[in-house]
């Protein structure tokens, strides 16, 4: 259950809540949300918004003492901000802002680049980056997850849940986004989705264990619940089934409807996992020691939620959490350790290309320390080189490297927008 402002709340409250972007070493970032547009520049706007000819794409990069802005054409530097801490990077949901998240709690980050929908086209709009006043408090920040205009924000260290609608960070000199706030019975490290109809999934567990998933209606009817999920970690979206990660395969939610779908192997933790809105598949981590302190997988998973069915890609190099991604057509991305950005054809369960990128590095033992990843941002992925503090542009059809951008500072995180 869920308690709200010292009073009891009802399962159906928990509905209200979204799905959250990880904490921990094996964070998995929100995959296949399409951006949504955003609202013409007025009074709650930056000053100096100003209208361009197209979407301009930026990226946020993370690193020890701060978070800068990249213009991702150009890869000019647009904003460095000092920040103390270890700092991890949100999409917020609405395609323009970043929630940063550090001690005490996740402040939104505004990209300055967004686009108005008008139907027939769009007006693109620039402005100058800058943090935000809007910072939501928590003790240990975990998982953000948008999904169906809604996000959420999930506090491990006290179970507590902040949702809101990032649309309304559009207008923030007008007023901050209404905060609905909620606490679980148990802290965990644990998961929240709300989906278009207020209904809610939201993980079970406490400090100790997790074991599985929760469906309740906003009204509090429970419509489903498994307890078959050990060690439950991580979401994904395949269009609108939810795919929920654990240490012996995965739960799949279609509706109310709760599937099991076994690893092959007795012990087969899925933690981390890359969706697409428009694919069946979800790509998926795969380990297999459950005692290793610090495991190096050569094995990715592919889940077909329409079959409910997993198979097993053999990789010759190693990954780690940050390694995986999806194309705008769907195909799986997997930067390895030997510096090379694989493609996975989803259908096929097989490798179908391979883009050399960086030089072959090592996965550091503190999951905090920067490591190569990969972020998608329209037709291009980016691929940090945190050794020669450098962002490799790589173009997805072209399947080469196309630029190649310095930066200031080793880059830890990064979270982009198309603009």
């Amino acid at each position: 259950m869920l308690i709200k402002s010292g009073a009891l709340l009802t399962l159906s409250m928990l509905a209200s809540l979204a799905l959250v972007a990880c904490g921990t070493e094996e964070s998995a970032r929100p995959s296949g949300e399409s951006s949504p547009t955003m609202t013409e520049p007025g009074a709650a706007d930056p000053v100096d918004a100003v209208e361009a000819d197209a979407p301009h794409p930026r990226l946020a990069v993370s690193y020890d003492g701060g978070v800068f802005v990249l213009d991702a054409e150009t890869g000019d530097v647009l904003l460095d901000e000092e920040r103390d801490g270890f700092l991890r990077l949100n999409p917020a949901g609405d395609g323009r802002h970043v929630l940063v998240a550090g001690a005490g709690g996740l402040t939104a980050l505004d990209t300055g680049a967004w686009t108005a929908d008008h139907g027939d086209h769009g007006h693109s709009w620039t402005a100058d980056p800058h943090l935000t006043s809007f910072t939501i408090e928590a003790e240990e920040p975990g998982h953000v997850v948008a999904h169906h205009g809604r996000t959420a924000v999930f506090d491990d260290g006290t179970g507590e849940i902040t949702a809101f609608d990032p649309a309304d960070l559009a207008t923030l000199a007008d007023g901050e986004p209404a905060l609905e706030t909620f606490r679980t019975e148990e802290a965990h490290h644990g998961v929240a989705v709300q989906d278009g109809h207020g209904n809610l999934v939201t993980t079970v567990g406490d400090h100790e264990s997790r074991s599985g998933i929760r469906v309740v209606t906003a009204a509090g009817a429970e419509l489903a619940s498994s307890d078959e999920c050990p060690g439950v970690h991580g979401e994904a979206f395949a269009g609108e089934v939810a795919l929920f990660g654990c240490e012996d395969g995965v739960l799949l939610l279609d509706g109310t409807k709760i599937t099991k779908v076994d690893s092959p192997d007795a012990y087969g933790r899925i933690g981390n996992q890359a969706g697409h809105e428009t694919s069946p598949f979800v790509l998926g981590d795969y380990k297999v020691d459950a005692d290793a302190e610090l495991e190096r997988p050569t094995r990715v998973s592919v889940i077909d939620t329409s079959k409910a069915s997993l198979r097993l890609v053999d990789l010759p190099a190693s990954y780690t959490f940050r390694s995986l991604g999806r194309t705008p057509d769907g195909d799986g991305l997997v930067l390895g350790t030997d510096g090379s950005l694989r493609v996975i054809d989803m259908a096929r369960a097989t490798v179908s290309a391979t883009i050399p990128v960086t030089a072959g590095w090592e996965e550091p033992t503190d999951w905090q320390q920067a490591r190569p990843l990969v972020q998608v941002v329209g037709d291009l992925a980016y691929v940090t080189e945190p050794a020669t503090k450098e962002i490799h542009v790589v173009d997805l059809a072209k399947r080469a490297v196309v630029d190649t951008f310095a930066v200031p500072h080793t880059p830890v995180e990064l979270s982009g927008v198309t603009g």
